[in-house]
Formats: C-alpha cells, structure tokens, sequence
C-alpha cells in the first residue's frame, strides 16, 4: 500500500483454515471502571459458550472497565437480596452483574440485573432471549446494554466485522471474505477464489456487502446478498473498478472507475443501474466514503501535489481539501457524527492512522504500529479497526479515539486484511 496508486489496487490478505482471530489487549485505559460479572445461576446451555465469561471479556475489551475474575470474588450471589455491598466496595468493584439463565420453550432467557455498589441501588433488570445457536447473541446484547447504561455510549459488541484472509497457497480457496463477531468469534466464510479479494463493504441494512473480485481477471465490484447467497456483478468496465461504499440509505453505491482514461469517482444508484460521474479532474480520484447525510463524499486525491483527502458535495460539485497535515493522508473515513475523519496518515516515512476533526483541523495520531492502513469506525464513533503487521504478520488491531485502548486481532493462521466494521445491529 505504501505508494498511491497502490492504495488503489492494495491485495487483501488471511488464513486458510479460517482460524478464530482472538484478542490481545495491548493497552488499557487509565483507572478502567471494576466490574464484577459474577457467574449466573440456573441451566447452563447446550454450547461450548460461557454467558458470563462473554459478558465480561465484552467489558473488557471495551477499556472502559475492568472485569474482576471470578477467582477474587468473595460471593456468588444471583438475587438482590443476596448481595452485601460492603464486601464488593472492599474487593474495589463499581458495579455489581448477576442473573439467572433459563429455558422458556425453545429460547433460552438471560435474566440480569446491573447494580450501582457505592449507591447500594439497581440500575436496571432487563431479559434477553434467543435460541440455542444464539447464546452469543444473547450476551453480547447483555453487553450492550450495561454498557450504554454506565457510559450513555450505544455499546458496538452485537455488531460484526468483515475481512479478507489469505491462506498463502494457491488453489481455489486461497482469498476468502469472512464475516466474523467484533471479538472475532463465530468466523463465517462467504466467499472464496483463488483471485484477490478487497473493499468489503457493509449495506446499511446488513443484508448485503459489496467489494472487489478479481475473478473475471481483472478488478470487477459485486454485490452480495447475504439472505439468498445470489451475487451480482455491477461492474465490467476497463481499468480500474474498486472502492465500493454504500450511500447512508442503501439506494446507492460510490465507487472508483478509470473507464475515461484516469480514476474518478461515480454513483450507481442500484434500482435504476443509473451511473453518474462526480468527479472530473486529471489527477487520481479514489476511496470514496459517503458523509452521514448522504449529501458529499470525501476521497482521496493527488491533485494537489501528493495524497490528502477532499470533500466534494454531490449537489454542487464543489471541491474542498480537509488535510494538510503532512504529505500523505489517505483512505478517509468520516465518523457517524460527521464531526471527523481517520485516515491514513504518514509521518516521519511510517504510515500510521490518523485522527482530524474537520471543522478546526486539528489532528492526532493514534497508532504506533507500522504499515497501518484500511481504518474502519465503529458505530458508535468510539473505536476503529484497522489492518497492520506485528512479527511478519498481517493482523486486524484496534484503537479508542482517545488512543486510551489498544488491542490486536491476530489470526493463529495466515495473515487478515481489510476490516469493515458493521452498522449498529437492530
């Protein structure tokens, strides 16, 4: 990825025997928040998965709190009546988790409840239900909720991830796009090739993801129907045909096309197959991603010179350049609220990512790894994925905004690209 124009053409990387990615906390935030998840009382489901132990590593990794292992813990307790604040304010937790797991028919029930220890209060009952296979389901919404409830920040632990591994041998297995649980549990292949595989993208509804094959020998973006498993081809022009990103409605994709003779960014509304050029200018145009409000694009372009990131209104056609922070910013994302943008960002010849906030400018660097590239924001605006090396490896690691939080995403096998993180879960 380390010039321009092969940011355009980067080849996404993993592993073959579709090994669980597992993380690897590397850094903690500052006085992280106790919390205690005690073990929940009542059946244990039929699945290899530990309600408790998921809830709590969700926790975790959030780098908001720290989970007190069950081995410190001076009680059990799976009722109000049976908690006694004054030992759990001496073990140092904040908060208290409890619940009972039960079978109601077919579903089984997690029924948990949140307690305040310095208040000596309960913060909420709440059940969540799902079926056998969905116990993960189950508490990662636990998750999210105790979350959200201590935080006021929407929890990202039921959304999922998207990347590309490669298995480093070639056959017709070799590139597979895999989706995969934020904790990278649950791995799913959707699709294999013996070609390079890129630019996975989520719909916003979900239920599609578009990226970048090159099975028909040259780079063509499909479209992927996750329900029915149909793919469809959208494009087959010569050139360059990559970076798909969804328009914030679904109707419509942007992408990167070099059919007129240098790259440029289009629009294909996907009812009408309607394709609308954006932009028009002889330098290389490329890595669209949409605004919130559906209304500009920001891209990446070396028509000033070198590599940073610009902002075109899809109305006006008006052109405005966001970065000027250094002589290589690239692959712009703007975050939910709109507000800022990563991206990656070199500086003294190392390619890190980068935070901007677009009205003042102001940036910040967030990573101290090396070759970092493809940042991907969670919903929630407080982390973001992104692909980089540790020992000769392609890995997916993490980062809070603040840059508090760090944790890696390795893979036992083979070397994982280009993660897209998942609108929010409904």
């Amino acid at each position: 990825m380390k010039s321009f124009s092969a940011l355009v053409l980067c080849v996404i990387c993993a592993s073959e025997a579709l090994a669980q990615i597992t993380i690897e906390i590397t850094q903690g935030m500052d006085d992280p928040t106790p919390i205690a998840v005690v073990p929940f009382a009542g059946i244990k489901p039929k699945s290899d998965d530990n309600i408790r132990n998921i809830v709590s590593n969700d926790l975790q990794m959030s780098g908001f709190f720290h989970s007190i292992p069950t081995a410190d813990m001076l009680a059990f307790p799976s009722s109000e009546q049976d908690i006694y604040y004054r030992d759990w304010r001496l073990l140092g937790a904040a908060y208290i988790v409890i619940g009972r797991v039960y079978q109601d028919g077919e579903l089984y029930a997690l029924d948990y409840q949140l307690f305040d220890v310095l208040a000596q209060r309960k913060v909420f009952q709440k059940v969540t239900k799902g079926r056998a296979e969905a116990i993960r389901d189950i508490a990662h919404a636990a998750s999210d909720q105790i979350y959200e409830a201590i935080t006021n920040i929407r929890g990202i632990f039921s959304t999922k991830m998207l990347y590309v591994e490669d298995m480093n041998v070639e056959g017709p297995t070799r590139y597979r796009l895999v989706k995969a649980d934020i904790d990278g549990a649950r791995p799913e292949i959707l699709f294999k090739s013996s070609e390079p595989l890129m630019s996975p993208a989520w719909s916003p509804s979900m239920n599609q993801v578009a990226y970048v094959s090159f099975e028909t020998s040259r780079p063509a973006i499909f479209r992927h129907d996750l329900v029915s498993g149909v793919r469809e081809q959208l494009t087959n022009f010569r050139g360059l045909n990559g970076a798909p990103a969804w328009s914030p409605d679904g109707s419509k994709l942007a992408f990167v096309l070099s059919k007129d003779g240098n790259p440029e960014l289009y629009t294909l509304d996907l009812a009408t197959k309607k394709l609308t050029r954006v932009t028009h200018n002889r330098a290389i145009d490329t890595e669209p991603n949409w605004s919130p409000d559906g209304k500009s694009l920001i891209f990446t372009s070396n028509r000033g010179g070198s590599p940073q990131i610009y902002q075109i209104g899809l109305a006006s056609g008006r052109v405005e350049r966001l970065t000027f922070d250094g002589d290589y910013n690239a692959r712009g994302r703007v975050s939910p609220d709109g507000r800022s943008i990563v991206m990656v960002h070199r500086e003294s010849g190392v390619f890190h990512i980068a935070w901007q906030d677009i009205a003042s400018g102001r940036m910040r660097v967030l990573t101290e790894t090396w070759l970092d590239e493809s940042p991907t924001i969670a919903p929630n605006g407080a982390m973001l994925l992104y692909a980089t090396q540790y020992n000769n490896q392609g890995v997916l690691a993490a980062v809070s905004m603040d840059a508090g939080l760090k944790f890696r995403l390795p893979s036992k096998k083979g070397d994982v690209r280009e993660p897209a993180w998942s609108p929010f879960v409904n």
